[in-house]
């Protein structure tokens, strides 16, 4: 059944400013700014006062409803990606050959996984600083505003080091997030 009416408010934290022109949507704050483009959703973005976004679908069905949430949770992290940032930690797993990983103009070049020659070789996206942990043996750290950047930046990492051709409840051999969240900020 189509509802006639669905809407979702999103209230805006002091010291970040959102734009909002033809569903495109610019957040600023104090580490930066981010820019989305929602044309793709059929469903109005307005901004009612100046702490407040509402977000608002006509005479749609469950799938199209659902949408309301899901921008508003991408709007969200948004906001928190300007204000406080986010972190992925991944942790080195290796039985028998250690993998060495070393970091090279935004690029993560890993050699030695299972003995193999070849080396992997995996770029960073946009925004997303990686380094490797001082704390920690055989840990990376991936930090970013973008909260897809940063995720994708660390999936496409772990998929690198997929194992192929051996059985995999036998080689659990890879890098693999350890830990993901919010930067602290000191």
């Amino acid at each position: 059944m189509k509802d006639i009416y669905k809407d979702e408010e999103l209230k805006i934290p002091d010291g970040v400013t959102v734009e909002v022109k033809s569903r495109i949507v610019t957040v600023s704050g104090p580490r930066g700014q981010l820019t989305k483009n929602l044309r793709h959703i059929n469903l109005e973005l307005r901004k009612t006062d100046k702490n407040t976004i509402k977000l608002i679908v006509w005479h749609g069905r469950r799938k199209h409803v659902a949408c309301l949430r899901t921008v508003k949770s991408h709007i969200e992290n948004m906001i928190t990606g300007v204000t406080k940032g986010f972190e992925y930690k991944m942790r080195y797993v290796y039985a028998h050959f250690p993998i060495n990983v070393n970091i090279e103009d935004g690029e993560v070049h890993i050699r030695n996984f299972l003995g193999e020659k070849y080396i992997r070789r995996v770029k960073m996206l946009d925004g997303v600083k990686i380094e490797i942990s001082t704390k920690n043996k055989d840990e990376l750290a991936l930090t970013g505003n973008d909260l897809e950047n940063v995720s994708q930046s660390a999936a496409n990492i772990q998929q690198s080091t997929a194992v192929k051709n051996k059985d995999i409840r036998k080689f659990l051999d890879g890098i693999y997030v350890s830990e993901r969240g919010k930067l602290d900020d000191e």
